[in-house]
């Protein structure tokens, strides 16, 4: 707009004289940023219409009031990103693909006082590159950035990346944000990275005062977890060299932090990766009688790259026959746990660990696997991948491996617990199935009578289904781990053929497993309902009937899901005789149930809806 279309605008509307300035940067070739319509340029001012003509993307030759763009639009200087992506194509193509520090330290330029905050900054680059683009460069160009000594970078995204007026080396940023930060975590972290860089090269720095600020935490801070505090003790250390004093006079020591056995698996579980072998070490160390047995329980609960780890300080400190040993009497147990069992089978080719790893690549490892993956569902309330099932589905000579020494009726039973698991979406399950029936063409039969099955639905209320759910939990945690742990003791008991506690283990074994397989079933077509859909025009699963007798005498049922039967309330289950005899009978009606060898006749003289009685 020029200065005659903005005084006439002005005129008109003098409340508008506050933003003078702006309308007149609104001129024709002007790029701008509407808070709707995005990024866009200024065609024309029209006269006649006193209307700015704007080409947003995807909408052309836009007609907008200047007075209402004020507020809602933003003229970009020509130094912003997108304005440049528009007007110097090649060269912010080429900062995109070459030097990613430079291309901020541009766009920080346009900015007031060279500055913004993370979360802006990253919503531009997300516009120039595209945001499918952005995510992948940017994780690679947060670190190319980081290392620019012209840029300051923030801890949190609300805070500003800053140009600098003078660079400064990487080493004065951290000590900068040491100081600056009241965040024991981020002082520890911080204090190792300057401890990285001084190992390298020479750093002038107070290294008494950056270790007081690490010891400090360390020794009295309710900031820090048992995890942390080892950690902060290990990287307090260092920085005791660096600044001459002897670590062994501060307090408390690291193995003091790990002097308690009970209290390492809480340590091990959020130690940082590359702090893991140093904390074995450090077990080791302190306790040098018992160090096996603890590595042991560790490795029973690790999780991560932690399994293969401690694995690996136990092969190198000659313990691979007691873990191979271990291991087998885990999978006896069933006490195999899941990151356990998947380093099992991503190193079963491997020669370095052939001696653990050969005698368990058995169908029990494959039944294992889907315990471990069907308690993991359970136990999730989320829509998470399993990478248990992930490597089952994507490692296609898995299966072939595990089933090897498997006959057809082992092969049969575990496809059938397959179909039964609840860590397997349908399709997946058909793809895993589908090796079963190459290996063994027996277990095709399988597939019709799941097929026949899943096409009746129970319907059940959130209470009786919850039970159920317990009742399997129960099944899974508690019952069958107590019992493998029976079959166990009972094996050392000598003969098995003379031994009555291990077949009376088995029995309850095998009781154990029908009844877990039988509640798998239950739970697969269950289909949990509130019954407000009930009506009273006939019977269905969710009324209240009130019947009469032959003989004048009324009864009321409440007919209710497949699991809900509770006689002393006369609450009964629309599968039983009563419940399906009711089923779809109308008011007036005459209903005869058998029982046994008896008969009884009702008639129909009331329905009500259940939601409504038990809400009254």
């Amino acid at each position: 707009m020029n200065s005659e279309a903005v005084s006439a605008l002005i005129a008109k509307n003098p409340s508008l004289k506050t933003a003078k300035a702006k309308l007149e940067a609104m001129a024709p070739g002007a790029y701008v940023m509407h808070k709707s319509w995005g990024f866009g340029q200024i065609r024309k001012y029209d006269d006649g219409a006193q209307k700015l003509v704007i080409d947003f993307q995807g909408k052309k030759a836009h007609p907008m009031d200047p007075a209402f763009c004020i507020t809602t639009m933003d003229v970009l200087s020509p130094k912003h990103l997108l304005v440049r992506k528009e007007t110097e194509s090649e060269r912010i193509a080429k900062l995109i693909a070459e030097d990613p520090a430079q291309l901020v330290a541009e766009a920080l330029l346009a900015y007031p006082n060279n500055a913004t905050t993370a979360i802006d900054l990253e919503i531009t680059l997300g516009q120039v590159l595209g945001e499918e683009k952005f995510k992948k460069w940017w994780s690679t160009a947060k670190k190319a950035i980081a290392k620019d000594p012209r840029i300051a970078v923030p801890v949190k995204k609300t805070e500003c990346y800053v140009l600098r007026d003078e660079p400064v080396s990487a080493e004065t940023e951290l000590i900068e944000q040491f100081n600056a930060t009241r965040s024991a975590r981020r002082r520890i972290q911080l204090a190792e990275e300057l401890y990285a860089t001084a190992t390298k090269q020479e750093v002038k720095a107070d290294f008494a005062a950056i270790l007081k600020g690490v010891a400090d935490p360390v020794k009295d801070s309710n900031q820090l977890d048992a995890a942390e505090r080892l950690y902060g003790a290990a990287v307090r250390d260092n920085l005791a060299k660096l600044a001459g004093i002897d670590a062994a006079t501060l307090e408390p020591s690291q193995s003091s932090l790990v002097s308690v056995a009970r209290d390492l698996p809480a340590i091990a579980e959020k130690i940082p990766v590359h702090f893991q072998r140093r904390f074995l070490d450090l077990t080791k160390a302190t306790h040098p009688i018992e160090w096996r047995d603890i590595l042991f329980n560790l490795l029973k609960s690790s999780q991560g790259k932690f399994t293969t780890e401690v694995i690996n300080f136990l092969v190198e400190n000659d313990c691979t026959e007691e873990l191979a040993t271990t291991l087998k009497r885990w999978q006896t147990e069933q006490n195999l746990r899941a990151p356990v069992l998947l380093w099992i089978v991503k190193n079963r080719h491997s020669k370095k660990f052939a001696k653990l790893v050969n005698d368990l690549i058995t169908p029990r490892l494959l039944s294992a696997i889907f315990f471990a993956i069907d308690y993991e569902a359970l136990q999730s309330s989320s829509s998470r991948r399993i990478p248990l099932g992930d490597v089952l589905s994507e490692d296609t000579d898995l299966i072939p491996d595990l089933l090897a020494a498997a006959d057809s009726e082992t092969a049969r039973d575990l496809a059938n617990t397959l179909m039964l698991n609840q860590g397997f979406e349908e399709l997946t399950k058909k793809s895993l199935l589908a090796r079963f029936i190459k290996i063994f063409p027996s277990i095709q039969s399988l597939v019709a009578a799941d097929a026949e099955g899943k096409d009746e639905q129970l319907i059940v209320s959130h209470a009786s289904y919850e039970r159920k759910r317990e009742e399997y939990e129960t099944l899974i945690s508690k019952k069958i781990p107590e019992n493998s742990r029976a079959i166990a003791a009972a094996r050392e008991h000598g003969d098995l053929r003379e031994n009555s506690e291990f077949k009376m283990a088995k029995q309850d074994q095998q009781v154990l497993m029908a009844q877990k397989t039988q509640v798998q079933r239950d739970l697969a077509r269950a289909r949990v309902a509130d019954f407000k859909d009930a009506n009273t025009a006939q019977v269905g699963i969710g009324n209240v009937v009130e019947l009469k007798t032959d003989t004048g005498a009324v009864a009321t049922y409440t007919i209710l899901g497949a699991w809900d039967s509770d006689p002393s309330r006369n609450i009964v289950s629309y599968k039983t005789p009563l419940g399906l005899a009711l089923l779809a009978k109308k008011n007036g009606d005459r209903v005869t149930v058998k029982t046994g060898t008896t008969e009884e006749n009702y008639t129909i003289v009331k329905i009500s809806r259940y939601v409504d009685v038990a809400g009254a």
